[in-house]
């Protein structure tokens, strides 16, 4: 499946994340739910604690006031589970959600073309879906290569 095209409807999704529900992971996120009040960076990843996420999620930490600055929420996603991320967040410090795309494993990131499913986790890519749902700015990245967040910072300013 190819990656999703800039102008298309994002996919809803309701995943479990690493915020809590009854003090437990799992806290239900809908992308629906931020329709009309602000754009969203997914921030799509492989693996909790691998090198290069451990540093790209560290760089949404530090960026995250001029990410939120710009009227958009951020979201990690991978095929760990809300545990797993709740952990992850918690060693890095991190205030914003990580969504499991557990089970079924990669079904949310497959239906924005990022399911790697020879390799079983998700592809390295920033997808911004603005206030209305459509996708307006899509970069894919190599595996090992982490994510330029003073591109995706230019591309949230141009959503004004």
């Amino acid at each position: 499946m190819a990656i999703i095209q800039v102008g298309a409807d994002a996919p809803d999704f309701d995943l479990p994340s690493s915020e809590l529900d009854n003090g437990k992971p799992g806290k239900k996120i809908k992308l629906s739910d931020y329709r009309g009040k602000q754009a969203v960076v997914l921030a799509f990843y492989p693996l909790d604690f691998s090198p290069t996420c451990t540093g790209e999620m560290q760089c949404f930490r530090d960026d995250l006031s001029s990410l939120e600055g710009a009227n958009a929420a951020v979201l990690g996603v991978s095929v760990d589970s809300s545990w797993t991320h709740a952990a992850f967040k918690r060693e890095l410090g991190l205030t914003f959600p990580l969504l499991a795309d557990f089970h079924p494993k990669g079904s949310m990131a497959e239906k924005y073309g990022l399911y790697l499913a020879e390799k079983g986790f998700t592809g390295r890519a920033t997808v911004i879906v603005d206030k209305s749902g459509k996708v307006a700015w899509v970069k894919e990245q190599g595996l090992g290569e982490a994510r330029d967040n003073k591109a995706i910072i230019a591309a949230l300013a141009a959503l004004k």
